[in-house]
Parts: C-alpha cells; structure tokens; sequence
C-alpha cells in the first residue's frame, strides 16, 4: 500500500478536512441516543412541555448536522479518490506504453488491460470508503462501546467481552483474503485475454463456425474466476453473520438483564433504550470494519500489481557512446554479427498455467544467429523467409524494442543504444504485420498528432495509392474509419496505412508485410512512387512475394534465423535454391 500513499500523500491536507468533518458527524451521531436517554430519563418525568421541546430541537439540530457533515464528506472522499486514481492510470497507461518488448512480453496484454480497469476500481473504491467509512465505523464502534460504559458498566461488559473478539476475526479474516484477491485478478487477465482474441479473431471464429467451441473455453475461464471470486467472497463475508449473531446474543442478553435492572430499579428505562440504539451504532461500525477489511484486501492485491507495471525500470534506457559498439563501416544502416533470443518467461499465460496460478515459461529459443547485413544511405533492402525465420525481429532490434545478445547494430554510424527512444524513433516511417487503424478520421490515422500540413497529406496518400479511394468519400479525408479499420477493405487499409507511415518524411521505411492484400498493379505503382519520390529514403521491406523485393538493391534469405542468402534478386536466382524455388513457384502461378 506504500504505492497508494505517495499518490495521497499531495492531497493529505484536503483528506484531513474531510475526515475531521466525517469525525465530527459520527460524533454528533453518537450523541443522538444520549440526548434521547436524558430526554426519557430526566426531562419527561418533569412534565415541562417546554423543556421537551427544547431537547427535541437539539436532537433535530445534530440529526440535520449529521446529515449535512456526511454530505460534504463523502463529496470530498469522492473529489480525492477521483483525482488519485486518474493520476495512477495516467501514470500506468504512460508506463504501458514505454515499456519495452521484452517487459511488454512479461507483463502480458490482458494483465495490463486487467490493471488499468478492474485493479484501479479496486484502488478508486478503497480510496473513497476508507475516508468515509474507515472513520465511521471505528468511531461508532468504539464511541458506542465508551459511552456505554458511562451509562451503565455491568451492561456495557456484555460489548467489552464481545469487541475484541469480533475485531480480532475480521483482521485474520481480512488477512486470508489478500492472496485469494491476487488470484481472482490472475483470473480476470485470463478472461480479458479469451475476450481481446475474440474481439480481434471474430472474422475467423464465424467463418469456421467455432462460436461453441470460443463459447467453451469463456465459459471455462469464466466459472474458474466466478469460482475463486465465490471463494474470496465466502472468506471474507464469514465474520459478517458471526459478528451480527454475537451482537443480537449480546442484544437479547442486554433486553433481558436490563429489563430486570428496570424492574428492581437499578437501571433507568432511557439507558436500556439508548443502549439498544447503541448495539445497532456498534454493529454497524464492526460491520463497516468488516467493509473496509475486505476492500483493503483487494486493493493491497491491486495497488501490488499496478506498482509492479509503473515501478517497472526503464529497461532500454540510451548507454554512454564510451560504451557503445563501434564499426568501421560506412554503410547507413549495419547488422554485426547478431544473434537474438527472446525471453525465458512470458507472463501472459496459457489457461493450464491460470488454472494453477503458476507459469513456468517458455524454452529460450534462439530467433537470430550470427545476421550481418549493411544498408546504404538511400539504399533498399527486401527480407523474404518462411513465417517465424525472424523477419520482424530485425525490425524490432532496429528499432531497438529489445537489444541484441550479441553483436551490435548501427544507424548513421551510432550504435542505436546510444539514440534516445524519440529521437531514434523519429527516423523511422513504420508499418507492422497486423498494424492498427483507430477509431478516427483517415486524416488523424494518416498524421496521428505529427505537425503534417494538407499538402504533405495528401502527397503520402497518393504515394501510398491511398488518394484515389480517399477522395472519393464525400467527405474525404474527414472520412471516420471505425475500430480496426473494419469499414475498409484490407487492401485500403494497407495503404492508409502505408500513408501514415510515408507522411513525417522518414529517413528508414520500413513496411512489414504491409503490401499482401494489394493486387499486383497497386503493388508495383507503389514500389515505383516510393523509388521515385523517395529517393534519399532508405527503405527496408519485408515481403513473402518475390514481386514486391526482386527490384531492391539487396535482398536477404531468412530460413529459422539465419542468413542463407544475400544479394541481388539476379544474384540470388544463381546462388540460393531456397529462393530460386519460391520464384518459380510464385511466379508459375
């Protein structure tokens, strides 16, 4: 919970306000019974219709200030836990998004999904309670069980014996509860996880027919996380009854010993009744203790995980050029003799791994072994290869989203660990496999907040082969495109996209498999503006036809992570039967 503190820690001054005004209510509330006890004990026996009016006015006045009190509290509850917890998302979403490949792999895109939503309504839920309820209830519990005691001692131990006892039960209740809570979250990122592979693989889950078997597998995850919630709901809900039997055997011995004292003059008939008001006061604050318990419960689960992601280290922060890798090589951009694993574990897990709460990870596969390769300035380089050779993997150490085991890779002579994210990034115009269009005007997923004017716009539209279909909406580039793009076909989203990429000028293009939904024509014509028109643009392209590199300047042969062939298409037609084979075939068909 320290993480959650520093966040309050700036509003402790509005926190304090609230709660002593809280504090001021349950006080206020406490004196309700008292009041009533004078009222039936000492005032009505004196006949004086005056005084009753008077002492019913007060009770009046501390009924209106409570209620009063109570509003301006729970606003100011409500005020602080709104702006903390839009700081810690702000900060978690920042932190999501800089975390590099390899952290991003670890964490899992479901768990921080899970994090940001249901960790922080943990988180925004305690905030608010903890100020309102965690005063209340400790002060009717104890202020109940004090004031008592001033009224009638032999009546009030019956509550002396049975506080600690339920006090003692919620906090070992409360205690069990934190880890149960941990597993429930683990189980809403394995639902988060089955939802965003539907959500996203929907075309392909109603084309082959497999909305029962998805159906099968949410249904699993669902009853397993219904399953761990029922559990933690079961552990913590247990003082709630145990407390409210003790109290009501505590009340009923109370109406009875009471009624005897009343009867043998002992006690007056206004404390047995104020007293009874005070076992509800008392209830309902051990009940609220209980309350908080278990909020805390979750949100110590929560604030847990949501610290592991923002207190997560910058990783790929930028080396000292005295510590770099250096080359002798003149070319622009130079591979050296790299090799590239992925990590040992991925913390995105599998639903056997859920069910156990445990993840073993996976086996440290070697993705590239020993890549050389140079580029020149201005030059193009294709990268063909079966599916999983490392293609994209090049790109992602280009673009330093992991570094390298071993060996180093330069841009303008640099070792790309001695570049800033932004200014290393800034070089690079970049379309991925499987790249996003949002949810937002062609013309905003074309600039995405980049200072680009109506000119250059429409020049990376055109040169993208994007233009045509554009401007052919009535509305044009304000034209919306929906989630994912799905109101566009493949093939125009490839080439918005491709737009977005061509539009800030970028000194290295890269297009990964960006060209596999466009026909023939359109690939050409696209290759021929980018040549053209983007002359000192030093391009990289990933491609499974030969038709889309066979014109660059050089080409590589990927097979499982290794080079087997380099040069020009014509070079590459001699010397590599791998590619000479993928020719024929594609080109035969």
């Amino acid at each position: 919970m320290k993480f959650l503190f520093g966040y309050l820690k700036k509003y402790r001054f509005i926190m304090a306000f609230g709660m002593a005004v809280k504090l001021s209510a349950a006080v206020a509330e406490l004196m309700l019974p008292y009041v009533l006890e004078h009222l039936v004990d000492d005032v009505a026996p004196q006949q004086n219709a005056g005084l009753v009016l008077m002492w019913g006015a007060v009770m009046l006045m501390l009924v209106v200030y409570v209620r009063q009190a109570n509003v301006k509290a729970n606003r100011t509850a409500v005020k602080v836990a709104k702006n903390s917890i839009y700081e810690i998302r702000r900060d978690l979403f920042w932190k999501s998004v800089n975390l590099s490949g390899g952290q991003l792999d670890e964490f899992g895109l479901p768990s921080l999904n899970s994090r940001m939503t249901s960790d922080s309504y943990n988180l925004q839920s305690f905030i608010q309670s903890s100020q309102t309820m965690g005063i209340r209830a400790p002060i009717l519990l104890l202020g109940g069980i004090f004031i008592t005691l001033t009224m009638d001692v032999g009546l009030a131990s019956i509550l002396c014996i049975m506080a600690p006892i339920l006090i003692t039960a919620v906090v070992f209740v409360s205690m069990k509860g934190i880890p149960l809570y941990d597993r429930v979250q683990k189980s809403v990122d394995n639902i988060v996880r089955i939802m965003r592979e539907n959500i996203t693989g929907i075309r392909v889950v109603k084309a082959l027919s497999k909305e029962d078997y998805e159906m099968r597998r949410f249904q699993e995850a669902n009853e397993e996380m219904a399953a761990r919630d029922i559990k933690a709901g079961i552990v913590m809900a247990l003082p709630g009854p145990i407390m409210t039997f003790m109290l009501n055997i505590g009340l009923t011995i109370v109406v009875v010993v009471g009624a005897y004292r009343v009867n043998g003059g002992v006690t007056q008939p206004g404390v047995i009744l104020a007293f009874l008001t005070y076992f509800n006061m008392i209830l309902m604050g051990v009940m609220g203790l209980n309350r908080i318990f278990m909020l805390m419960s979750k949100a110590n689960a929560s604030a847990n995980r949501i610290a592991g992601v923002v207190n997560t280290a910058d990783e790929l922060l930028p080396i000292p050029a005295e510590e770099a890798a250096v080359t002798q090589r003149e070319e622009y951009i130079v591979f050296d003799r790299v090799t590239f694993s992925y990590g040992k574990s991925l913390q995105e897990e599998t639903e056997e791994a859920a069910a156990q709460d445990k993840f073993d990870g996976l086996e440290r596969q070697k993705c590239l072994e020993e890549i050389s390769f140079a580029i020149k300035k201005g030059g193009s380089l294709g990268i063909i290869g079966a599916t999983g050779c490392g293609k994209t993997t090049i790109i992602n150490l280009l673009m330093r989203f992991y570094d390298a085991d071993e060996g180093a890779v330069f841009i303008d002579g640099r070792d790309v660990r001695t570049y800033d994210k932004d200014e290393l990034h800034r070089l690079f115009g970049v379309v991925f496999q499987n790249d996003v269009i949002f949810a937002d005007s062609l013309k905003e997923n074309i600039s995405f907040g980049r200072d680009v004017s109506r000119e250059e716009l429409r020049s990376a539209a055109g040169d993208a082969m994007a233009k045509e279909f554009i401007e052919s909406y009535e509305d044009t580039y304000d034209h919306r495109a929906v989630v994912r793009g799905a109101n566009l076909s493949g093939g125009q989203r490839q080439r918005v996209l491709i737009a977005r990429a061509l539009a800030a000028a970028p000194r290295i293009l890269v297009l990964d498999d960006s060209s596999s939904a466009l026909d023939y024509k359109t690939d050409a014509a696209l290759r021929k503006a980018i040549r053209e028109k983007h002359a000192d643009t030093t391009t990289i392209i990933i491609a499974q036809r030969v038709s889309s590199i066979m014109g660059l300047d050089d080409i590589i042969m990927l097979d499982e992570g290794r080079i087997i062939g380099h040069g020009t298409h014509e070079e590459l037609l001699e010397s590599c039967e791998v590619y000479r084979e993928i020719y024929k075939t594609q080109m035969s068909a």
